[in-house]
């Protein structure tokens, strides 16, 4: 089959080139660009970008909005800083929380009517926050920073028909709470009131269901490969070394079980020696 000649046959030997001799530039970049380092660099540097933007648009506020707002923005920065230094899984649910918020905050200023230079600095470094927060590559570190052992943890892609919508509506839960307190920092006590009470159990919510996002992982460990996804497993399921016979693309016209929930992009194939029970 084809994946069994993926298994068996070896791509031929490329040669020796300056690039690929020793610890080269190119070799050095792509290290950096999967490592914690970039959504750590974008987060250090956000406030001295988009700072002026969002200032600009608080400007016309009153002084406790302009209190409450910039404590919740040091605040969501600060945590976010943070989750940058501890790579886990639940930082990586609190960068995806905190990625779009960036990006928002900066809409908002530039709607807002903050000077366009200001606006448009906050929007774009808002953008490129969100973009590297929700990046592959930065899932892939923060995932496996989890693993403990002789394991590695990769991160399985989210369901298309997540993507579309539900996901969008989890973010929105998480902001609640922020929408009731600067409500209630522009003296509308009932609005900000009602906001902040169904908010908070609805922020609770949006985050767990992020939260369990982030919780869907391909492990390799020395006994085989585990299958970590509730989306389409009970339970956790090992594939032992010993049956796995490839592991490899899947073909267009596999006859395999899928367990992809509906992901886009390329499927893996894992070929089995003998039948492995699944609920």
């Amino acid at each position: 089959t084809a994946s069994a000649n993926l298994r068996t046959v070896e791509p031929p030997a490329a040669p020796p080139t300056t690039a690929s001799a020793g610890p080269g530039l190119a070799r050095r970049i792509g290290a950096l660009a999967h490592s914690s380092w970039p959504v750590r660099a974008v987060w250090l540097v956000l406030p001295l970008v988009a700072g002026p933007g969002l200032s600009g648009a608080l400007a016309g506020s009153s002084a406790p909005v302009r209190w409450i707002a910039g404590v919740l923005a040091w605040a969501g920065w600060l945590v976010a800083l943070v989750a940058t230094l501890v790579p886990s899984t639940a930082s990586l649910t609190v960068l995806r929380v905190a990625g779009p918020a960036a990006l928002a905050a900066g809409v908002a200023a530039c709607v807002a009517g903050t000077g366009p230079t200001a606006g448009v600095a906050a929007v774009a470094a808002g953008l490129l926050v969100a973009l590297v927060s929700l990046a592959p590559e930065t899932a892939e570190v923060f995932v496996d920073g989890s693993s403990y052992g002789e394991e590695r943890r990769l991160p399985l892609r989210t369901p298309t028909p997540l993507v579309a919508g539900p996901a969008e509506l989890a973010w929105l839960a998480v902001a609640g709470p922020v929408a009731g307190a600067l409500l209630l920092a522009a003296g509308q006590w009932l609005a900000g009131a009602l906001v902040l009470v169904a908010g908070l159990p609805l922020a609770w919510l949006g985050a767990r269901s992020l939260h369990a996002l982030a919780r869907r992982w391909l492990v390799f460990v020395p006994a085989g490969l585990v299958v970590h996804d509730h989306l389409a497993l009970a339970e956790p399921t090992l594939l032992r070394r010993g049956a796995i016979r490839s592991l490899a693309a899947a073909p267009a016209s596999t006859d395999a079980l899928d367990l992809t929930a509906g992901a886009a992009g390329l499927a893996l194939e894992v070929r089995l020696a003998d039948p492995v029970a699944v609920v």
